[in-house]
């Protein structure tokens, strides 16, 4: 099956994994179908299918099927069937995030620093607890910008215009009292029962093994594929911030790992020196996921 995925994919690749996806979430809504549900279902659908094209813009997984499969099985895995409509829209976001963040295209990256900033303060109001998501923006604008006291200028820019016309619009709407519930610092849920996670250790160890292989070989790569995966590695640090303080039983929060971890997992999978370590390790990625489906949607564990 690792000989199979390691095949390039071509122009039909995508929209059949889509279309995949888009099975799937329609299986899992169709009987708890309502307004507020077909429009979490549909930003959900949306932030999945965006992050297909941020493979081809990150260009770490050499065109090749097996990172597109691992975020298929991934969503499968992972996707409870009903969203929170914050997370829907982080995993919109956070497909945006990295389609301007990882454009080759200097003077986009450039220019749209406002873009994000607006974005990453959306995110914040539908999901209060990715705050560490702005961190990363600024690391990142630190890390990587020529001009960094005008980007961060233009970061913050678009975070006090989205922040403002929120503000007057709850005004308008004569809301005019702060629910303390809504700011996120101080109500950190650490997860104390693992056992419903229990089927996801073996690709956790996998993932700490890809990337000390990654720094173990780092001299080895190419200053491009160096910057992207650090890129990735301090995005996946973000994100693993929010599951670590917020997540505690609502284990869609994983979702927001799956885009990073199928690069990281699939890069790891290619450098694998065996052919038959290549191929467990992959099913062994399925089965850990399908396990964790099952125990989670039955209530086994």
């Amino acid at each position: 099956m690792f000989k199979l995925l390691s095949k390039e994919s071509n122009i039909f690749s995508i929209p059949v994994y889509i279309g995949f996806l888009l099975l799937v979430v329609i299986i899992f809504n169709i009987l708890n179908f309502n307004t507020y549900e077909a429009i979490v279902a549909g930003i959900t659908f949306l932030g999945i299918a965006l992050a297909y094209f941020c493979f081809h813009t990150i260009a770490l997984n050499y065109q090749t099927h097996l990172p597109l499969f691992l975020y298929t099985v991934f969503v499968f895995g992972l996707y409870p069937g009903h969203l929170d409509i914050g997370i829907a829209v982080a995993l919109l976001t956070n497909s945006f995030l990295l389609l301007l963040l990882t454009s080759t295209n200097e003077d986009i990256r450039k220019k749209s620093y406002v873009l994000v900033g607006s974005i990453v303060a959306l995110n914040f109001i539908f999901l209060p607890t990715t705050w560490p998501m702005a961190l990363f923006v600024i690391i990142h604008v630190i890390a990587t910008s020529e001009k960094i006291a005008l980007n961060l200028f233009r970061f913050f820019l678009g975070i006090i215009l989205i922040a403002f016309s929120y503000f007057s619009v709850m005004f308008f709407l004569r809301f005019t009292t702060w629910n303390p519930d809504y700011f996120p610092f101080g109500k950190m849920h650490f997860v104390m029962d693992y056992r419903n996670v229990l089927p996801l250790i073996p690709i956790a160890l996998m993932l700490i093994y890809a990337v000390y292989d990654h720094f173990r070989n780092y001299n080895k790569k190419s200053p491009i594929s160096r910057y992207k995966y650090t890129f990735l590695l301090v995005f996946s640090l973000a994100q693993l911030v929010t599951i670590i303080l917020y997540m505690n039983k609502s284990y869609e929060y994983l979702l927001l790992l799956a885009f990073p971890s199928s690069i990281i997992l699939s890069r790891m999978l290619r450098f694998l020196p065996k052919y038959w370590m290549q191929e467990v390790s992959l099913w062994l990625i399925i089965i850990s996921l399908i396990t964790f489906k099952a125990g989670t949607y039955f209530q086994l564990f």
